[in-house]
């Protein structure tokens, strides 16, 4: 299923007309909300949180070339090899390097956005490789060959009956049912014997710890702990702005995120990664390897106000919280990460050219910014990105790809026109005045305009005549 951020309208056009997935999102929604409500019960205890999650976010941003350097130096010391890719080919090139020296023609996966942000599944399938997804929720998407909705759970889309009708059309021998728990038992088993049979393992990687060359991820299903310690050899993927300075960073964040993404105090599974499988130990990968991975962040993290992009731990709050996803869904935006955050941070992967409706698609209600729990200022970044998609920044360094593209020649004249018309009084009052004389020649469709709004018409006198009469009427009155 080919969806691209330039076919947005088009998109959220066909969710909003899909009575059945408009009424999964907002079951869906109202839960996650009420669980993050109830997670975060003490206002005061809320803010606390949130000002140290930021803190350490900010702090650890201020550091990351060094403290990069310095989780690659720990991670070698630990026996973890260390890749860096400055974009998805090269990250792509690197697995299929790895898979090569070990003439792997299976990989089972942990959750994984960056993996869906290179779009590995489609690469390695390329090269004769296969790439199962062993997350629930990813698995059912990638039995309908569909892409994930939201990062934290990637099926949110569909109900129970819906995933029913996957399983019955793409496993043998299943036997329809909208049981919550036979139908996850029948993924767990389908799912057991592909770790013991696949070559290498893969993961995201929720925090890097710099200070030790630990790798942390969030998980509840226990998938993660699986892909990463049965197959021989284990690949953790990342981002680069992953990375915090100390393993006392961890406890803080891992608060924030659980309570912000599922409203639990804690996870099911917290797995910290450290090297390769020791001598006397009986289980773990005999080879790690972790793919650090830039892909525009650096661009990002040149500029000191959107490196706050760079803050988000993936929670996935801003998006159960957004009046346009909670109507349209993940898939309408097109993109890896959708919502309010993947509108401010795809414009750094895919360019501000192929992004520039989605950073219009916000009310700017500030929903996102009040529940991020590392305090990203979402709304103000969307207001910065619209600015460039019109106009090209002062700064050329590290500029964003596509700056300009939304730039409208006729838009450009009518604001010129307009500034010259409110700087010249006469000729404003003159356009003013004609503008009531003229006012039902206006048509009823304004283009995108009168979509869900009325068409403008012009009041039959202008501000300056109804004061003007009045102070007549005064007048004439003394």
């Amino acid at each position: 299923m080919s969806q691209t951020p330039e076919q947005f309208h088009q998109l959220a056009k066909n969710a909003l007309g899909d009575k059945q997935l408009r009424a999964n999102f907002r079951g869906a929604m109202d839960y996650l909300r009420d669980k993050r409500k109830t997670a975060f019960s003490d206002e005061k205890e809320e803010k606390q949180i949130r000002d140290l999650a930021e803190s350490i976010r900010q702090r650890c941003l201020s550091k990351l070339p060094e403290l990069l350097e310095q989780l690659e130096f720990n991670c070698y010391k630990n026996g973890i090899q260390v890749h860096w890719a400055e974009n998805p080919e090269q990250a792509n090139a690197i697995i299929a390097a790895i898979a090569d020296e070990h003439d792997a023609k299976q990989i089972i996966k942990g959750k994984s956005m960056v993996s869906e942000e290179i779009e590995m599944n489609h690469e390695m399938a390329k090269l004769g490789i296969e790439c199962l997804e062993s997350d629930m929720g990813e698995y059912i998407v990638q039995l309908d060959g569909d892409k994930p909705s939201h990062i934290i759970m990637p099926a949110i889309h569909k109900n129970k009956q819906e995933v029913s009708d996957t399983f019955e059309q793409h496993l043998d021998g299943f036997k329809p049912t909208t049981d919550v728990d036979s139908l996850i038992q029948t993924g767990r088993t389908r799912l057991r014997q592909k770790f013991f049979e696949a070559d290498i393992g893969l993961s995201g990687v929720n925090l890097a710890v710099a200070e030790t060359g630990t790798l942390c991820l969030v998980e509840n299903e226990g998938n993660g702990r699986m892909s990463t310690t049965v197959p021989n050899v284990h690949i953790a993927i990342t981002g680069i702005e992953k990375v915090v300075e100390f393993l006392s960073d961890v406890p803080p964040l891992y608060s924030a995120l659980t309570r912000s993404a599922t409203g639990q105090a804690i996870t099911t599974y917290f797995n910290m990664i450290t090297s390769p499988r020791k001598n006397g130990e009986k289980d773990g990968p005999q080879e790690v390897h972790l793919i650090l991975l830039d892909n525009g962040r650096s661009q990002a993290y040149h500029d000191e106000e959107l490196r706050k992009t760079l803050q988000c731990i993936r929670c996935g709050a801003c998006m159960n919280h957004c009046p346009v996803y909670t109507k349209i869904g993940g898939h309408a935006y097109g993109t890896v990460y959708p919502g309010p955050i993947g509108k401010i941070i795809s414009p750094h992967l895919l360019g501000i050219d192929k992004t520039k409706d989605l950073v219009t698609a916000s009310s700017l209600c500030g929903a996102c910014g009040e529940v991020c729990p590392v305090r990203i200022p979402i709304p103000d970044m969307l207001l910065r990105l619209r600015k460039e998609a019109k106009n090209k920044a002062e700064k050329e360094t590290l500029a964003l790809k596509g700056q300009n593209a939304a730039s409208s020649g006729l838009e450009t004249a009518a604001m010129k026109g307009f500034a010259l018309a409110a700087s010249n009084p006469n000729l404003y009052h003159t356009g003013t005045y004609m503008a009531t004389k003229l006012q039902n020649l206006i048509p009823d469709k304004l283009g995108a305009w009168t979509q869900c709004r009325t068409s403008p018409k012009p009041a039959k006198k202008t501000l300056h005549q109804i004061m003007a009469e009045r102070s007549k009427a005064k007048s004439d009155k003394q």
